[in-house]
């Protein structure tokens, strides 16, 4: 796999000169509305930008890296969850995040595919994700939901989604283990040693905070080195306020002495301060790149959460405005943009 540039050691080369000064507009602007418009403008350009000078440097004529969305989700729309395709009990829907309008929001954003993550609203049900990958094969890849039922009906389970239906990764939710066990009982080892064997990925979502989960982690990475793990949310490390977090921020960081872990920069309005374009994520950013590289990190919106927030479209551009932060080279951002995802799914977003 390529090799990423230090951000300390990359200029900032993507800023044109029409960004530049949208940029300076942009803080001088006193109304809301103007400096969203001039943000939207600004971003637009770096992301372009960076594509041309990436494609130059490499002196290829090949056509640019796809944009790709590691991390989002669709879910039936009320229509749907009547006529088969029924919400969990207690996880009705309350946003819209039916494929049809994930479809609309990546058109208007100029994203070329994704990987769906079974969402909550369907649990163990995953007939509806299976039904958009099976209509758009090649915008979409899956992401299954692992089950750790006590009874390892979850490990069949698995593997039939895998082989049989085609998803290509895996995400353990350790608020599913049942009360008082953890994701390195016999049943989590088992799914995550499968997952390995089957070579798809394991996402790991640690909402409550990675230092609840850093041991399991650790031990399951330790254990089992030939399976892949991506830590969905930047682990949901916020920027630091106090000796806590910051230790939980050090073991994040810590874990890219494995080399399988991968880092999903994603749901930027999760893991943010501030309101949107979510700026103090830089930081994040930058220590990430330091310690894992550019080619371990992808971006994810966490559509439709994201609709809400700041859209989907922002949702994108945000990471080239942080990246601009922080001097991120064309060619690291477009490792985060979709090369890396790219990289991790071999044959995946190819046209039948």
């Amino acid at each position: 796999m390529a090799s990423s540039s230090s951000p300390a050691a990359a200029p900032c080369r993507f800023l044109s000169p029409l960004a530049t000064a949208a940029s300076r507009a942009l803080l001088s602007s006193p109304s809301p509305t103007t400096r969203r418009r001039l943000l939207l403008s600004t971003t637009t350009t770096t992301i372009a930008a960076a594509m041309a000078a990436s494609s130059q440097s490499e002196g290829s004529a090949s056509s640019p890296c796809k944009v790709l969305d590691s991390h989002l989700h669709v879910w039936a729309s009320p229509q749907q969850a009547k006529e088969g395709y029924p919400y969990f009990p207690g996880q009705e829907a309350t946003l819209r995040g039916d494929a049809d309008f994930l479809l609309e929001c990546m058109a208007e954003a100029g994203v070329d595919g994704a990987l769906i993550v079974q969402p909550i609203n369907h649990m163990f049900d995953h007939s509806l994700v299976t039904s958009v990958l099976k209509k758009c094969p090649s915008k979409f890849i899956g992401c299954c939901l692992a089950n750790p039922a006590d009874d390892g009906s979850g490990i069949k389970q698995l593997e039939h989604l895998i082989v049989q239906e085609k998803y290509r990764a895996v995400r353990f939710n350790p608020n599913l283990w049942p009360s008082g066990q953890k994701m390195t009982n016999e049943v989590g080892r088992s799914l995550f040693a499968k997952a390995g064997e089957l070579g798809a990925p394991v996402g790991i979502m640690t909402m409550k905070g990675i230092g609840l989960y850093i041991q399991e982690i650790e031990e399951l990475c330790r254990d089992y080195p030939e399976t892949t793990v991506i830590l969905d949310h930047m682990a949901f490390c916020k920027p630091p306020t106090n000796n806590e977090e910051e230790k939980a921020f050090s073991s994040f960081l810590n874990l890219s002495r494995f080399p399988k872990v991968y880092v999903k920069y994603s749901a930027l309005f999760r893991i943010s301060r501030e309101a949107y374009p979510y700026e103090d994520t830089a930081q994040l950013l930058s220590h990430v790149i330091s310690n894992y590289g550019a080619n371990r990190i992808m971006w994810g919106s966490d559509f439709p959460f994201v609709v809400p927030e700041c859209g989907y479209k922002g949702a994108k551009e945000a990471v080239s405005h942080a990246a601009s932060k922080i001097s991120v080279s064309p060619s690291d951002l477009e490792w985060i943009l979709g090369k890396t995802v790219s990289q991790l799914f071999q044959g995946a977003w190819v046209a039948p």
